[in-house]
């Protein structure tokens, strides 16, 4: 394939290296001379492992080239690769100036440049843009007026997982290849540049794709700080954070692994709420201030909140709520959000039909019995025997359990909302005209 990849930083000299390695005929456009001066001599434009090798392999052979001019390089390209800048502005947002730059460049040299042989193009974005970036602005540069004749064009989003120190040895082993595409043509082109790599490209939404560099870079940034928090910490009590954090990572069934990592509802239970508020404790009384920990317990109280207020919002006032212990397969009603947000809505004078397939009152006993007992005191009157009699009337049902019994319930004789606190009821809820997620679309 003949590709054009704008902007010769980190992400596009790595991409553009990689894929000329690979059999394309790669054309790199930068408005930097000093930087395509490099490349055409066979040398980096930044400092990368393995990279000086890619390019001088490339530019022997004649399949890496670079420009200035972004007609030359579009001249019967079949795709070309966003690789620019999208720094933040002094506000926080992201500074799209380099990528609209670049989408100006693209459409004029369309104007002088051929077509491929094929008359399509595809116009991919790498760099990490906010979601909607596609729809709108990528989507309508190609959009807005008529092509030049021969030229049909289609817009995707395809972000980079490439780590500065390690960009070469990432390029070849990504950890997923993601394509946000509308067209099936560009899902096709895509798919063919990187079919050298041994990964199955995931198809998603733009957005998707979009948003998904986001989520890993915040992630990221979430470990570094509740690493750096817990060493504080442990400093000031005299631990050594290295060695439990060096055994904290062996734990790949919780700790390192997608346990706690799938949108759903706030967390609860007997342990997870009072050991971050013992670590607090720690922390307090050793004057350090911990942030991220503080928020984890507010972030839990504005999610309880916001399903409250979505409910009151709704304007019904007879509502079902479906499962109360803080996870499956348990009666533990300790610390249940659900708990609480039953609370929250009988305080404000709903009517509250509760069903739980595994809660029992007379099972109830301890500590568990004494927490529910102080925040349910008529939990008994409140429970339903079946999900059907619990929502017989009701106008809304909050979902916090799984439980088959209650798919099928919701499935025979819904109300007309739903709220899902789990995000895995399938697709017979889901499809559903009043289904609504806690924290996401269907």
């Amino acid at each position: 394939m003949r590709i054009a990849v704008f902007g010769l930083g980190y992400v596009g000299t790595v991409t553009a290296a990689g894929l000329a390695t690979h059999g394309h005929q790669v054309t790199g456009v930068d408005v930097d001379s000093v930087k395509v001066d490099l490349i055409r001599d066979g040398r980096s434009p930044v400092v990368e492992p393995g990279l000086d090798d890619l390019i001088t392999e490339s530019v022997e052979a004649g399949s890496l080239r670079a420009t200035t001019d972004a007609s030359v390089a579009m001249d019967r390209a079949d795709v070309s690769l966003l690789c620019v800048g999208t720094p933040s502005t002094p506000r926080g947002d992201t500074d799209l100036t380099y990528l609209r730059r670049a989408l100006v460049d693209i459409r004029g040299a369309l104007d002088m440049a051929a077509p491929p042989d094929s008359g399509f193009h595809s116009v991919v974005v790498r760099s990490t843009v906010p979601p909607g970036t596609g729809a709108g602005l990528v989507a309508p540069a190609f959009t807005r007026t008529q092509l030049p004749a021969g030229w049909t064009v289609g817009t995707a989003m395809c972000p980079e997982f490439l780590r500065e120190g390690s960009g070469v040895a990432d390029f070849f082993d990504p950890p997923f290849v993601v394509l946000g595409a509308d067209a099936p043509r560009v899902r096709e082109a895509v798919s063919g540049m990187f079919g050298f790599l041994d990964r199955q490209v995931r198809h998603v939404d733009v957005r998707s794709a979009e948003a998904l560099k986001y989520a890993c870079n915040a992630f990221h940034a979430t470990k570094v700080s509740f690493t750096t928090e817990m060493s504080r910490i442990f400093r000031v009590l005299g631990i050594d954070s290295r060695e439990v954090m060096d055994i904290f990572c062996e734990d790949r069934t919780l700790n390192i692994s997608p346990a706690y990592l799938r949108p759903g509802f706030a967390f609860g239970g007997s342990c997870l709420p009072k050991d971050v508020r013992s670590l607090l404790h720690m922390a307090r009384v050793n004057s350090l201030d911990v942030p991220l920990l503080a928020g984890v317990l507010r972030t839990n109280e504005i999610l309880i909140h916001e399903v409250a207020d979505r409910v009151i919002a709704g304007g019904s006032r007879v509502v079902a709520l479906l499962g109360l212990s803080f996870k499956k397969d348990t009666d533990d009603l300790r610390e249940s959000p659900s708990v609480e947000l039953a609370e929250l809505l009988i305080g404000k004078g709903f009517d509250v039909r509760i069903y739980d397939p595994i809660v029992n009152p007379e099972r109830l006993m301890g500590s568990n019995l004494r927490s529910v007992e102080t925040r349910l005191p008529h939990l008994r009157r409140l429970l339903a025997s079946s999900p059907e009699e619990a929502l017989a009337g009701c106008d809304t049902a909050v979902v916090a359990t799984g439980d088959p019994e209650v798919v099928r319930a919701l499935c025979a004789d819904g109300p007309e909302r739903i709220i899902d606190l789990v995000g895995r009821l399938g697709s017979g809820v889901e499809a559903l005209a009043g289904y609504e997620g806690a924290g996401w679309t269907a």
